[in-house]
């Protein structure tokens, strides 16, 4: 079973980059974009993520399993639409992926967006990392196709049902 806690950014931030970092070598071949053409992007990552922490309480969580932190995810409202959910990160260490373990994530986000009102949710995906656009098709995440801002990325989509009440 796994556990959903807040980052505790002054304790663990080496590694909310360490995974970070990963998941642009996962998406693109390497981590080169996170790390940015100045050789800042991990301090700026860890600026926003500080911010993302405060705005929205529990909106990043690592991923635990017992004793280990085995992944992490940001999530927040889509910019452009509040009945939106937006997951700026879905992560696992590479020895815990493949074990259906993701099925827990997800549904740990559509639960958190659910308590926010959101009716749907979106995600960016390189379409260069085939493991992670299987999961989300098999997850039920719909490929909206590329992103007018970012054409090496696609947006997928998944829309919730209402909860019976």
């Amino acid at each position: 079973m796994l556990e959903f806690n807040p980052i505790n950014l002054e304790q663990h931030q080496d590694l909310c980059v360490q995974f970070r970092a990963d998941s642009f070598v996962c998406s693109f071949g390497s981590a080169d974009r996170f790390h940015e053409e100045d050789g800042n992007g991990a301090e700026r990552y860890l600026l926003w993520l500080k911010q993302r922490i405060a705005e929205i309480p529990n909106s990043c969580v690592h991923i635990w399993k017992g004793e280990q932190i085995i992944g992490q995810m940001e999530m927040r409202r889509w910019k452009h639409n509040p009945r939106v959910g937006y997951i700026n990160l879905f992560y696992l260490i590479p020895k815990f992926r493949g074990q259906g373990l993701g099925q827990q994530l997800d549904q740990y986000a559509a639960n958190w967006f659910k308590q926010l009102g959101c009716q749907s949710a979106r995600l960016s995906v390189s379409p260069m990392n085939l493991a992670a656009m299987r999961f989300y098709l098999k997850q039920g995440w719909i490929d909206l196709g590329p992103r007018e801002d970012a054409l090496e990325v696609h947006y997928f989509e998944k829309t919730y049902e209402a909860d019976e009440r």
